[in-house]
């Protein structure tokens, strides 16, 4: 086995570290036993991280019977949902300080394995991003799912609050429900019970083989949970003992596999950027194109919270991810390892999906799964769309431009009922540069559902979407307007036409005239921004290469 105490070659490292850890409560025994760190994002901030403390020690009560030695540290963990707004600017930049934090920790000491305890949008990425870069055995520990709200005949979820937004503006529920839905909608501990991007980024992490099958999807701390921590524990330190290193799983296949996952229950498209910057910092060949091409061959199988009454709980249900993936079993690569110590296909043996949940292969609820990449002169370099939260009538979309520059300005007219039906809403300077962190405009979005637009209404941006957007939304828009991309050549009035079956994103203007426009335009001022987001503005990269903090390591 591997001692990287053993094998540093400095006698007075190895004094001087045996001698720190013994008043850390190592003893002299456990020099010989593999050191395990448990990574957890614990915080009092957010309910997706607020109780993984008690499943950190169920995990390290697994490591230490399995015959390992438990070490663990934090990174930071913050919230989508709070940070709605100004705060919204620190939250993608976030996942590379959680990738570099975990990187540092683990590179600086005398680590082995490692088990990855987070939960949420951009915590469990960067912790992905850690595990590819150290290279060490890693098994993943998602923090589960919310209980829905019970209330009547529904079961509400976190995505319900910003659709009553817009509801609440339409007149259509008031004041007194409106606050009901506030006060009770997040019931306790656990990722908001949606197809968000904490839900779609903890299946892709069950789909990659990173973690105990049937993990990803469970409710919070129920006894399932606890149980599954303390095996979580246990099988990381045989990992060790295997000499099963992260790059072992993290193959081409499987994040192919993944993808299609992500694709066929209708997941976020924030994976996208998530999944380009994994394969980045993992030494792999992932391009935006092949999230179209994975998605057009791959069928829809389930749909879930805001875009049907399904909510992940109910997927838990019918089985899970290993139930999707047994589904898909034809499309996927089975030969492949997975932590568990099976391969994909001997791990899905015996599973069958329960009740009407999901579809089949035979019978998917739509042809294609998730994603639809847009390209066009609006977006040269592409554009995402979450295709299977647009309702077939909105496929096709031509309207005039209402532009804004700024998440601000569009919720403000959209505040005071300022939206026209047949309107494309043009939102920019809000990419990874602009931004800069290119925000999510979630709460834009969800209010056009809310008040009755989603069947008429198209949102255009240089920045993302929540995972619980629904409507005709196009993100990720590249090359961004900050950028001198097209979509700062866009006017008030300009005809701007998206077509998902031609894959298209067009504005109506000549070649010749887009092209004066962004000539007179003058470039940005220098910044004068200091601290995280100065640096962030200056190094990140393209959102149709992951926005890659640096622009990447691959």
């Amino acid at each position: 086995m591997n001692n990287r105490l053993e094998d540093a070659g400095r006698k007075e490292l190895h004094t001087y570290a045996r001698a720190l850890l013994h008043a850390v409560g190592v003893e002299e025994r456990d020099f010989t036993k593999p050191r395990i760190a448990v990574v957890n994002s614990a915080t009092d901030l957010n309910p997706g991280h607020c109780h993984l403390d008690e499943l950190s020690r169920r995990v390290k009560e697994g490591i230490s019977a399995g015959g390992g030695v438990p070490m663990e540290f934090s990174t930071i963990a913050p919230c989508d949902g709070i940070a709605q707004g100004e705060g919204m600017h620190y939250v993608l930049p976030s996942r590379e300080i959680v990738a570099f934090s975990v990187e540092a920790m683990v590179e600086a000491h005398p680590i082995e394995g490692m088990v990855a305890l987070g939960s949420c949008d951009k915590i469990i990425p960067g912790m992905l991003l850690a595990a590819a870069s150290c290279d060490v055995p890693t098994i993943f520990l998602t923090g589960g799912v919310m209980e829905p709200y019970k209330v009547r005949d529904e079961e509400l979820v976190t995505s319900d609050v910003k659709e009553a937004i817009g509801r609440r503006i339409a007149g259509e529920i008031e004041e007194e429900e409106f606050k009901e839905i506030e006060r009770n909608v997040c019931t306790g501990a656990g990722a908001c019970n949606m197809m968000g991007t904490a839900n779609t980024m903890a299946a892709v992490v069950e789909a990659l083989g990173l973690c105990l099958p049937g993990t990803a999807t469970l409710t919070a701390l129920t006894e399932g949970q606890r149980e599954a921590a303390f095996r979580t524990g246990e099988r990381i330190v045989e990992l060790v003992e295997e000499g099963r290193n992260f790059s072992q799983f993290l193959t081409a296949e499987s994040l192919e596999d993944a993808i299609r996952l992500a694709a066929a229950l209708g997941g976020s498209t924030n994976a996208v950027l998530h999944l380009l910057a994994l394969a980045d910092w993992g030494g792999l060949d992932l391009k935006l194109e092949d999230f179209d091409r994975l998605s057009r061959g791959t069928p829809l199988i389930g749909k879930f919270k805001p875009a049907s009454s399904y909510n992940v709980s109910h997927l838990n249900e019918a089985g899970g991810v290993q139930a999707a993936l047994e589904v898909l079993k034809p499309l996927l690569h089975l030969d492949r390892p997975t932590v568990e110590g099976k391969t994909l296909g001997e791990a899905l043996r015996g599973v069958e999906p329960v009740g009407e949940v999901l579809g089949s292969l035979e019978d998917p609820i739509a042809k294609e799964g998730a994603y639809a990449v847009l390209r066009g002169n609006l977006a040269p370099r592409g554009a995402v769309l979450k295709q299977s939260g647009v309702e077939e009538s909105m496929f096709t979309h031509s309207g005039e431009a209402v532009v804004f520059d700024s998440e601000e300005e569009v919720k403000d007219r959209l505040s005071g009922a300022q939206i026209e039906p047949g309107d494309v809403l043009v939102v920019r300077n809000e990419g990874p540069r602009g931004g800069p962190g290119m925000r999510e405009l979630s709460l834009p979005a969800a209010m056009l559902v809310g008040m009755g637009l989603a069947d008429s209404v198209a949102m255009i941006t240089d920045g993302r979407f929540s995972g619980a957007t629904r409507g005709p939304c196009v993100g990720h828009i590249s090359p961004e307007a900050a950028c001198g991309g097209p979509l700062a050549a866009v006017r008030d009035g300009d005809r701007i036409t998206i077509d998902v079956e031609k894959r298209e994103l067009t504005l109506e203007v000549p070649e010749e005239e887009i092209e004066r426009r962004l000539s007179q335009l003058e470039g940005p001022p220098p910044s004068e921004r200091g601290g995280l987001l100065g640096l962030y503005e200056k190094v990140v990269g393209d959102a149709a290469e992951g926005a890659l903090f640096g622009g990447g390591r691959g």
